[in-house]
Order: C-alpha cells, then sequence, then structure tokens
C-alpha cells in the first residue's frame, strides 16, 4: 500500500474511533477543513503563491492535557506533489498559577513532518522532526482579550545527510491577539467576537525547503490577521480569516507583501 493510503487509512481510524468514544464521553475532538487563497507557512511560501488545502483531526485525550493532531497540506495547483506534506503531532498543555497576574498557559509538542511522495530513509528524505513550546499569559496585560505568546521552536530534519540538511536551527515567534467583542451578526447572537492576531518570527536558521541553501539568522516576517467564528449549528463553526504578511529577510521569501484569506469548517465532537 502506498504512503498516501496508509495515512489516510491512519486519519479514517482515527475519525471513527474519535467520535465513537465521544459518544460515552471519553474522548472529545474536531475535523476541520481549510482552505488557504495563498499557502504561506512561517513566512516561507512553498507552494509559489498557489493556494493549498489543511484538513485535519486533533483529539483531546481522555482529558488528561495530551492530545494528538493530523494535518495535510496539498496545494491546489499541479506541479508540487512532492511538496504534499502531512504533520503528525503529540502533546501535552496544561495551566500554571491560575487567577494569579502572572497566569500561563503552556502546552509542548512533537511534530513529525512529512512527505509521503518522498522517500523517508535516505539522502533523498525531506522529512523533518520539531519540538515546540508555546507559553500564553492570558492576564499579564490589563486589557480584557489582549493575550500575548511566545513560542520556542526547534526544528531538525529526521535523516542525517537528507535533502533537509538546512532545517535544523530555532525559531522563536511572539505573538499578540485581541478578542474585539462586536454586536451579533447572525440570529440569535448577542456578540461576534473578532479575533485581531499579530505574530512577529525571528528565525534562528530553521529553513524546511529540501535542497535549499539555508536562511539568515534574522528577523524574518511580521503578521497581521483577523478572523471571527460563525456558529451554523450541529457543532460546526465557520471561520473567515485575512492575513497579510510583511517580509523582512528575502532569504525566506522573495515577496516582500503577502495577503491571503482563509476559510475552515470544523465540526466538535
Amino acid at each position: 500500500m502506498k504512503k498516501e493510503g496508509i495515512l489516510l487509512t491512519v486519519v479514517v481510524l482515527l475519525i471513527v474511533t474519535g467520535v465513537a468514544q465521544a459518544q460515552v464521553g471519553e474522548l472529545h475532538g474536531a475535523v476541520e477543513f481549510a482552505f488557504q487563497s495563498k499557502y504561506i507557512w512561517r513566512g516561507f511560501d512553498p507552494y509559489g503563491d498557489k493556494s493549498a488545502i489543511q484538513p485535519s483531526i486533533d483529539l483531546d485525550l481522555f482529558d488528561t492535557g495530551f492530545g494528538l493532531n493530523v494535518m495535510a497540506h496539498r496545494a491546489n495547483s499541479s506541479g508540487y506533489e512532492n511538496g504534499e506534506r502531512w504533520d503528525y503531532t503529540l502533546y501535552y498543555g496544561n495551566k500554571l498559577f491560575e487567577d494569579e497576574l502572572y497566569a500561563t498557559n503552556w502546552r509542548m509538542g512533537y511534530v513529525y513532518y512529512n512527505y509521503p511522495d518522498m522517500t523517508s530513509h535516505t539522502e533523498d528524505s525531506a522529512d523533518l522532526q520539531e519540538l515546540h513550546w508555546v507559553f500564553s499569559w492570558p492576564n499579564v496585560i490589563p486589557v480584557e482579550g489582549l493575550v500575548p505568546t511566545y513560542v520556542l521552536v526547534k526544528l531538525w530534519p529526521s535523516n542525517s545527510g537528507s535533502l533537509a540538511n538546512e532545517a535544523s536551527g530555532f525559531a522563536h515567534i511572539f505573538m499578540l491577539d485581541y478578542g474585539l467583542k462586536l454586536p451579533g451578526i447572525l440570529p440569535d447572537t448577542d456578540e461576534q467576537i473578532l479575533r485581531l492576531h499579530t505574530e512577529l518570527i525571528y528565525n534562528d536558521g530553521v529553513d524546511p525547503r529540501p535542497g535549499s541553501a539555508g536562511v539568515d539568522h534574522d528577523w524574518s516576517n511580521i503578521v497581521f490577521g483577523i478572523a471571527t467564528d460563525f456558529d451554523l449549528g450541529n457543532n460546526v463553526t465557520f471561520t473567515p480569516g485575512l492575513y497579510h504578511q510583511i517580509t523582512m529577510d528575502d532569504s525566506v521569501n522573495d515577496d516582500q507583501d503577502e495577503t491571503w484569506v482563509s476559510l475552515s469548517l470544523k465540526y466538535n465532537f
């Protein structure tokens, strides 16, 4: 069986298992299908400014704080078949110092990035591995809904001497989110939350592009975004978003400005 067939089987089994377990209150999660008019990932544009789809499933493992996420990234244009990527993430999250000024929400995750159309065990491999740590402070800024977040990423190739030999390095991501409350738009809704998002990335050597000569150790890009959720009923949420990136380092992205739209449908179970 081809790799993509195996991966699809795994995803289907996870969905079926998740739904079945959720019925007895033991497992919960979400299935999501997202569309991006231009695929941008941590400042990079691996699909050459083409659109992409991102189906995913996220499972909350029995209310333990552990979770499992599987996400695919696939260009909607031909010529990027080798760029299709599947992300497998196992993570654990918790809270510290609840109700204190320095209350901290944190998460640690391990990610395996698999390129199913490329070999995974030779020098031709483009597969990657990642550890990341996410820290958010919901109370540290005395403005309701304004939350700073810091993400530390360590990325490295799954095989030494592979096509991804320049991938190894760190990335520092600084984010600021604000939930702006507006009057409800849909019937029977009291308010609409407009999520304003900003993120600034310092790239300390991370380059996921197979065969790349590497990137500068520098501030790479800043992103501004706006999104909101629409409850469609039956546990289905529609989320449109608009994003704009200013690129500060052309070793990461040749385009100084990138603008794209994101549309997603999510089913929670």
